[in-house]
């Protein structure tokens, strides 16, 4: 009886600790936490008005307008955090992007071996030759102010750049095999996640998005990463994917993400079906058969508007925010 007691009391001490210690972090993003919600606001975000919502995570540029004179002020990002706001810094690992403080301006005429061409789609950004030193050393930097702000994890943008390195088609004269290129992507997530995580502490939020096909290559990842970003899963703006596209995205995108699920992480998934007109009629109806099918699958939802600009808190009455 003697032995048990004393076990229980020794139970009870630890668990007291524990408990303890989370009421003196209630900040900390542990990687067991559940995330019921989450913003992705990218222009022109406002720490103050994101406190004021009922958004648990917050994806969001370390700057107000992408530059270094608008990054913002520890304090501003603290303030969040003390609102029970978990805030994640945008961070493009497969593009550089001109307006970004590492940019030099003779790039335009002279730019680097590592620098790619431009993405005919997003003006100002370019391809990168990710796996090269140079652009790691700046990406490094990056997190250093990202790290500085105080934000509490990092979300990194175009990790399916790999398939474009591994496209013969993509107009730069140089291509790797689809696993070369894969392994070299997961390389470098795998060096950011460390680099991060040694300077702010292990429970630094290393969340990818999108190229999670990269999973094929290098299943490994899953204990590194907290968590995944997905774009467009369900829909193609306001219209439903044609059946031949839900199957492949079943068998290339859900299927790996479903992976990352059964391990325990969160997807973060994000379709931009919400056309503006208010939640009634079809766009309710769409709106919400997009949530249900990303619930189903046990992802986190966000409903964001058709024009991709993420520049605005999108908030739904009873839906989110």
């Amino acid at each position: 009886m003697r032995k048990l007691l004393a076990a229980a009391a020794v139970v009870a001490v630890i668990v007291a600790a524990v408990f303890a210690f989370y009421l003196m972090h209630p900040e900390r993003p542990a990687e067991e936490m559940r995330i019921h919600s989450w913003l992705y606001h990218l222009q022109n975000a406002s720490p103050s008005e994101i406190s004021r919502t009922g958004f648990q995570l917050v994806v969001m540029d370390y700057s107000r307008d992408g530059t270094e004179k608008g990054e913002y002020a520890r304090e501003e990002i603290e303030r969040m955090k003390q609102s029970g706001k978990i805030p994640v810094a945008y961070l493009s690992i497969g593009e550089a992007e001109d307006y970004r403080f590492y940019w030099n301006s003779s790039w335009n005429s002279s730019p680097p071996d590592w620098l790619g061409k431009e993405n005919p789609e997003w003006k100002g950004n370019y391809a990168v030759r990710y796996w090269e030193e140079e652009w790691k050393s700046i990406l490094k930097e990056y997190i250093d102010r990202i790290v500085g702000e105080g934000f509490q994890g990092i979300y990194l943008d175009k990790v399916d750049e790999y398939e474009y390195w591994s496209s013969e088609n993509n107009g730069e004269g140089f291509n790797l095999s689809e696993r070369e290129a894969a392994e070299r992507m997961a390389h470098l997530i795998k060096d950011l996640a460390n680099y991060t995580r040694e300077e702010a502490g292990e429970d630094f939020l290393v969340i990818p998005q999108n190229g999670e096909g990269i999973l094929e290559y290098d299943s490994s990842l899953l204990s590194i990463i907290s968590g995944w970003g997905a774009e467009n899963l369900f829909y193609n703006g306001t219209s439903p994917w044609s059946a031949e596209d839900m199957r492949w995205i079943e068998e290339h995108r859900l299927r790996y993400l479903d992976m990352v699920v059964s391990r325990g992480k969160f997807v973060l998934s994000v379709d931009y079906v919400d056309d503006g007109s208010g939640y009634s009629g079809e766009n309710r109806d769409r709106i919400e058969d997009y949530r249900a099918k990303a619930l189903k699958h046990g992802f986190v939802p966000y409903v964001a508007r058709d024009d991709r600009m993420l520049d605005e808190i999108n908030t739904i009455p009873g839906v989110q925010g």
